[in-house]
């Protein structure tokens, strides 16, 4: 058990290349706005801290599929793809949390090579709720990152969405998360894309 109960959002990779019209569109990804602008709020007004993940890429790193990756070029530091949803709050009390900047990493997670766990610890935080983008991918490595690291979790599944490369990629990853620890918040179908 956590030792303390103060609570963060951990808001996903909620950017344009993820969104519909993006260069790695993830299906019906702006659904994930609204809940997470609700939560933000209730967060926000409780005094409660706020973290939002972008992928920050370079433009050329082993992530992309023209250096050797998977993935078609996205979030490229400086371009309107790798900018937050238009309509996803900007408050300026929220902390951006720029992640995949090296170019020899995925990095998917939110703590990978960035200094999260050590702002959440300052803020003593015990427990992290995460939404966003994408299921199966960064949100999922968030979520086991912030386990491994001792947090408790709240995977917020009304507030992310599956990219499913394959067609159960999403819910295998609800599984995973669930299975290691989290608990799963809201309507899993949705998480996994099928909702």
């Amino acid at each position: 058990m956590a030792e303390s109960s103060k609570k963060a959002l951990i808001v996903v990779d909620g950017q344009n290349d993820f969104c519909p019209g993006g260069s790695l569109a993830v299906s019906n990804g702006d659904e994930v706005v609204a809940p997470l602008n609700k939560l933000i709020k209730e967060f926000l007004d409780r005094g409660e801290p706020v973290y939002k993940t972008r992928d920050w890429h370079p433009p050329q790193t082993k992530h992309f599929q023209i250096y050797g990756g998977v993935w078609p070029v996205h979030c490229v530091q400086g371009t309107r793809g790798a900018e937050f949803h238009p309509d996803l709050n900007d408050d300026p009390r929220v902390t951006i949390i720029s992640k995949g900047i090296d170019e020899s990493a995925d990095g998917y997670s939110g703590f990978d090579g960035t200094n999260l766990a050590s702002l959440l610890r300052e803020e003593g935080v015990g427990e992290v709720w995460v939404g966003g983008l994408a299921t199966d991918y960064c949100v999922k490595h968030t979520v086991l990152d912030a386990l491994k690291e001792g947090f408790e979790v709240s995977a917020l599944a009304d507030a992310m969405r599956a990219v499913n490369l394959n067609p159960e990629d999403g819910a295998k990853a609800v599984e995973e998360m669930r299975e290691t620890g989290a608990e799963i918040v809201g309507d899993a179908a949705k998480a996994a894309g099928r909702g």
